[in-house]
């Protein structure tokens, strides 16, 4: 089945550890602290590609990791950044969050790019923590540590003109003859199993179309192949509708005009409101004395033009075309998938809350603290004197003592325990 949806996972790169470091040489013996930061992690990026139109590719291969900043050097070395895990994506794919299901995305140019999820930050050499009365600080900071996550690619082409009807009806036979598309052609149902873009040109200018695969009956509740590939209708600014004239398949032209417009309607209002241009396929298979009688009876039965054709022979592609053209160019490309405010790379850096586990024991949790004891190191006095520092500047240890915090309490964060002393 061709791929048009897939969930993969991401994960940005860790950033770097900071060093712990002091300056040495023939002279100079105990110099003062040199350790550099850490380097950033790399990014998460997605590039829409003209020359991809499938995720086929993700079937093989779900999980994408950037590289972890590397860390701090002596001499105030900074980390290498890590590298950026480029993620390429066919134009029309629409990124979506995997929990929700809202728009993080959408990707509509050619060499788009967005950036899903940046590399957390290295952390910062003991340089960084030096001050008048802190010259000799032993301890640094650890590089952020980022989550992966997962994220939902949905491809919806983006075509100006989408081809629809019943399987058979001659899409492809016209996309390969107006357009640069390579496609499969045979004699039976279905032989388009994905949708296939063309580029028409057209006088100074082009177009790109899409040959939907073929709708039947009940396609808007799955049957079929219609349903899977509607969506790559969604964005198409018209739609021209290809009726069997001939009735070669056994079915009357007018019920599977009056089907198709059926489908379209129940899966989607704005489909079946979008400006549709009627062209009737094969009329080489008519004999001419019943061929001019019976397109102009199935037109008055519609109620609008249509475009007689047979692309074998080329017949009425021009007018047809014309028509196509002076249709789409009246009418304004779509706009991006609109998206919620919505960060998919969120990360709480802010949040505290404290729990009290008994009489005697508090929890502290939140993003604050996260981020926070990556600087501490118990075992150091300085380090530990910073933290405590750090606990009131941010009111935690006011918020511990409004929970019921008592002298000789013990204090949890993350890997920390400690005892409160008044």
């Amino acid at each position: 089945m061709y791929l048009d949806r897939v969930k993969i996972t991401i994960k940005a790169g860790n950033g770097g550890n900071g060093a712990i470091s002091f300056y040495r040489s023939k002279l100079t013996m105990n110099g003062g602290p040199d350790g550099g930061d850490g380097g950033k992690g790399g990014d998460v990026v997605f590039v829409a590609d003209e020359g991809i139109n499938t995720l086929y590719d993700f079937s093989f291969k779900k999980k994408f990791v950037a590289t972890d900043g590397e860390k701090g050097g002596k001499n105030r070395r900074k980390g290498a950044d890590g590298k950026d895990v480029i993620i390429r994506v066919p134009v029309g794919t629409v990124l979506l969050d995997a929990d929700t299901e809202k728009v993080v995305y959408d990707l509509t140019q050619n060499g788009e790019r967005f950036v899903a999820l940046k590399g957390g930050y290295g952390g910062h050499g003991n340089d960084y923590y030096k001050t008048p009365t802190r010259q000799a600080p032993k301890f640094s900071q650890t590089g952020e540590v980022v989550k992966e996550k997962q994220i939902v690619l949905e491809l919806k082409s983006i075509a100006d003109v989408g081809l629809v009807g019943y399987p058979n009806v001659g899409k492809s036979t016209l996309l390969s003859v107006i357009s640069n598309a390579k496609v499969k052609i045979g004699n039976y149902h279905f032989t388009t199993i994905y949708p296939n873009l063309g580029v028409v040109p057209y006088k100074n200018t082009s177009f790109v179309v899409a040959d939907i695969p073929g709708l039947i009956e009940g396609a808007s509740e799955g049957a079929g192949l219609g349903h899977y590939f509607l969506k790559h209708i969604e964005r198409v600014r018209a739609i021209v509708h290809l009726v069997d004239i001939s009735g070669s398949e056994g079915r009357n032209p007018y019920d599977d005009y009056v089907s198709i417009n059926t489908e379209l309607k129940k899966y989607s209002e704005k489909l079946s409101k979008l400006t549709q241009i009627v062209a009737l396929t094969k009329i080489d298979l008519l004999d001419k004395d019943v061929r001019e009688k019976t397109i102009k009876d199935f037109e008055a039965k519609i109620g609008k033009k249509v475009y007689p054709i047979c692309a074998i022979t080329h017949e009425g592609l021009d007018q047809l075309l014309d028509e196509v053209y002076s249709t789409i160019s009246k009418i304004p490309k779509p706009a991006p998938l609109e998206s919620e405010v919505f960060d998919f790379d969120s990360r709480d850096k802010s949040s505290i809350d404290v729990i009290k586990l008994d009489d005697n024991t508090f929890e502290v949790q939140g993003g604050l603290v996260d981020n926070l004891v990556r600087g501490i190191v118990l075992s150091d006095q300085a380090s530990f004197a910073y933290f405590q520092n750090a606990l009131k500047k941010f009111g935690i240890i006011d918020l511990l003592l409004s929970k019921g915090l008592k002298d000789g309490d013990t204090v949890i964060i993350k890997d920390i325990s400690f005892e409160y002393n008044m």
